[in-house]
């Protein structure tokens, strides 16, 4: 029987996915930095869905954490790989110190694909299979290494769909707009105020994500008041995603965001 593999899946979106991945009865594998946290969820996993959950800690902003939890793809039969681990990533493009740049192009880039090429080519063999990667509207304004890295995600998303054309394999990625998790108390920044019908649910961003993904859809943003968002950002003027990529970078300066 093969299982589900989240990455980032202690917390947040990926532990909504998880959630949702169980309650239809899939068995689980979750991949996190923080042990403590990953053996928490999983004792919730396994209590409220009666699933098996296996572990992993490690860190995928590190090539050797990529390299490890490639190697547990290998050694698992998984059904459904979703690639969530992320964290902020807003310092300026001009800093000298590009350490945190490169954690960043290897938690959300390189692992995206490693982790994809890994799971999609055992699920070819098998002749069914499903990706989900966790992209998000800021990859529209063109902001950061963060937007660029999530619009990386989008692109190279279409790209592995076309790949895996005809094969029963379905690669989605999911551009969720501000979702209530602790995204922005793990970086150290201040939560936007925004009113209440703009925040997205983590249970809604998985399960928008899994009904696109199962319909052989390449893109899905969830909640309406996004779609409409990223279909501007798209198709609107072009100073628009400019002057909200401005606005953004001057809310990290101001938050002092590192």
């Amino acid at each position: 029987m093969s299982s589900a593999l989240v990455t980032g899946g202690s917390s947040g979106i990926g532990l909504a996915f998880a959630h949702a991945l169980a309650a239809r009865g899939d068995d689980l594998v979750l991949v996190a930095r923080d042990e403590s946290r990953l053996e928490a969820a999983a004792q919730q996993l396994r209590a409220r869905h009666g699933v098996a959950v296996e572990t992993l800690s490690a860190d995928l902003a590190d090539q050797d954490g990529i390299r490890t939890v490639e190697a547990l793809v290998d050694a698992h039969e998984i059904g459904t790989l979703v690639n969530n681990a992320g964290f902020a990533a807003h310092t300026d493009l001009l800093d000298a110190d590009w350490s945190g740049q490169a954690e960043a192009l290897n938690a959300m880039a390189l692992a995206v694909l490693v982790l994809s090429g890994a799971a999609a080519r055992q699920m070819i063999g098998r002749g069914t299979g499903e990706i989900i990667n966790v992209a998000s509207v800021n990859a529209l304004i063109d902001a950061d290494v963060y937007s660029a890295t999530k619009r990386w995600v989008i692109s190279y998303t279409e790209a592995l769909a076309g790949r895996l054309a005809g094969t029963g394999v379905h690669a989605t990625a999911v551009l969720p707009g501000w979702v209530r998790t602790n995204y922005h108390a793990a970086a150290g920044m201040r939560r936007p105020h925004l009113p209440g019908w703009a925040w997205v649910e983590p249970d809604q961003v998985a399960a928008e994500a899994l009904g696109a993904v199962a319909r052989g859809r390449t893109q899905t943003t969830p909640k309406a008041v996004w779609k409409a968002a990223a279909w501007m950002l798209r198709h609107g003027p072009a100073g628009l995603a400019r002057l909200v990529a401005d606005r953004v970078r001057s809310g990290h300066d101001r938050q002092g965001a590192r």
